[in-house]
This record gives C-alpha cells, structure tokens and sequence, in this order.
C-alpha cells in the first residue's frame, strides 16, 4: 500500500513555483504539479566506496561525521551530478584518507527500501599520495588481515546506521580472517 511522501519534501514545484499536491501517480503516491505536471521522484543518493589494499593491509578511515561517526570503515561518499560513481570514488578515497586509489573491479551495490542511500563498493590497490586524514575522517589506518578494529554494532541510531554498520561487515569480512 503506498503511503504519503514524508512532509519534509519540497513542496514547490522544481520547474514552475507551483505548490505541489499529493497525488497516486506511476504506481505510487507522488508530490505532483497540477499546474506543469512535474513528478518529484525520491530517488536513492548514490555512494561509492573503495575497498583498497596497500601490500596486503586494508585501508580504512575513522569516520568524523554521520552515519557511524568513530567508526571504522572504507573511504566511500556521495557522487556528484557531473561525475561517474568510479570517479567519485577515487576522489573521495583521496578527500578522506589522502590516497589515489586504483578500482579494480566492483565488489558489491547494497541497497535497503527505508534507507535513502545506494553504495557501490569497488575493489581497489592503492596507487600513491600520503595516508593522511581528510575533513571527513579522524584518522586513517591500514589493517593486516585478522587485525581489523574491533566495532560492536550500534546499539543506538537509525535505520541508516544499522544498514551501513552491515554494509561495513560485509565488504571487510575477507580482512577479519587471519590467514593460514
């Protein structure tokens, strides 16, 4: 059964300043412009992530802000509109841990329906640059196999967190195994 977009939404039109009504259009409930016709999809934000390695040690930051602000994890963030989910990537593992990074191949697109967020999460070595921590970051750090930190999963938080926490869980797993 559709439901009511949250009322956080615009509520203007985007092309013509008219206010926007609630109406079941494309098989959903949609903020519509009853005088140009616009439709205001909610479409998921794209996130792309770098799973890099450097000599066998996984790369990680210590995230400074939300979602999971202290926790570890892979540099990963939003794409801009004029640029590739690979290109973001590369720039945000260099925004947020000073590192150029080469994508080897995709690891993984997670996606949840209440969590406004999509990642592409990419394999990747990195190629350059001195690991320093960006604005985003509080630290940065490269882990052997077996090391990785140690992170409960949160026990307070949204939806957003919990999701990111398993996202986090599944593209560093191979590191959490000490190898024989």
């Amino acid at each position: 059964m559709a439901t009511d977009p949250p009322p956080t939404l615009k509520k203007f039109c985007l092309d013509c300043g008219a206010a926007l009504q609630t109406r079941a259009v494309a098989g959903g409930r949609r903020p519509t412009c009853p005088a140009c016709g616009f439709i205001l999809f909610r479409n998921p934000t794209p996130v792309g992530m770098a799973v890099a390695e450097r000599e066998g040690q996984l790369l990680l930051i210590r995230r400074g802000n939300p979602p999971l602000q202290g926790y570890w994890a892979p540099p990963a963030g939003h794409v801009e509109i004029d640029e590739s989910v690979e290109g973001a990537t590369i720039r945000e593992t260099f925004e947020e841990a000073g590192v150029k990074v080469a994508l080897n191949g995709l690891l993984g697109v997670f996606s949840r329906a209440d969590v406004g967020v999509v990642i592409i999460a990419y394999s990747g070595k990195v190629a350059g640059g001195q690991a320093r921590a960006g604005e985003d970051a509080i630290e940065v750090g490269f882990f052997a196999p077996g090391a990785l930190p140690e992170q409960p999963a949160p026990a307070e938080g949204d939806a957003v967190d919990r999701w990111f926490f398993t996202v986090i869980e599944k593209v560093t797993e191979p590191w959490r195994k000490i190898e024989a």
